[in-house]
């Protein structure tokens, strides 16, 4: 099945709340140019199952590039400048990639992101991200950027309380959302990951995080 077919022709931006945007399409035209050199990385960086400080394995594979990379084993959840896996640093973030994440920060109304790190997720079906906060981070004041590529998926959107009951939002191939602001520490997740073929990148679904990790000095 070509789930290419149901992608918007036109990019569109739908607010989610305030401070958080969905930017349907807006990666489109240049999906298959950020899915080359996010292989390239991959190239560099193995997709691990890493475990959560409760023992538990995400279903989630997870690598990261740029300067910091996000860790989780017992010890906690972190960043580091390398990856314990190769005691090497992780490799750099690839210009294209940094550049799509400033220029949808900025069409969210978040000039000027200086993103650190960015974290690949690879989901297959049956995968699925609970919901939590993006709250490892030194420096709230920064937008979060996530990139979906490959398989559609659900995404929830939550308020900063577990308890609020989170919108459910689909969202494709290209799709790019940002919060910040007074949403930055908006519970959010991914429900699980529905059976399907895509046309590019395959049985996955591909998402790229980008955070700022450290104050901007």
């Amino acid at each position: 099945m070509d789930l290419f077919d149901d992608l918007p022709m036109e990019p569109e931006a739908v607010a989610l709340a305030p401070g958080a945007l969905l930017l349907r399409a807006f990666a489109l035209e240049e999906a298959a140019a950020l899915w080359q050199v996010t292989e390239a990385v991959l190239a560099q960086v193995a997709l691990r199952h890493m475990q959560t400080p409760g023992g538990h394995t995400m279903s989630v594979a997870t690598a990261s590039c740029g300067a910091l990379g996000w860790v989780s084993d017992a010890r906690g959840y972190r960043y580091a400048a390398q990856d314990p896996q190769s005691g090497q640093p992780w490799p750099a973030m690839p210009e294209r990639l940094l550049d799509l994440a400033r220029r949808a920060a900025a069409a969210a109304g978040f000039e000027n992101f200086q993103p650190q790190a960015c974290l690949i997720n690879q989901y297959v079906p049956g995968a699925k991200l609970s919901l939590h906060q993006d709250r490892d981070e030194q420096d709230l004041s920064s937008p979060i950027v996530s990139l979906s590529l490959g398989l559609p998926a659900v995404f929830l959107f939550g308020g900063p309380e577990r308890s609020q009951r989170p919108q459910r939002h689909r969202l494709v191939h290209g799709d790019v959302v940002v919060w910040g602001g007074p949403t930055r520490l908006a519970f959010h997740g991914v429900a699980p990951l529905q059976e399907g073929e895509h046309a590019l990148l395959g049985r996955k679904r591909i998402n790229l995080t980008f955070r700022r990790v450290n104050p901007v000095p």
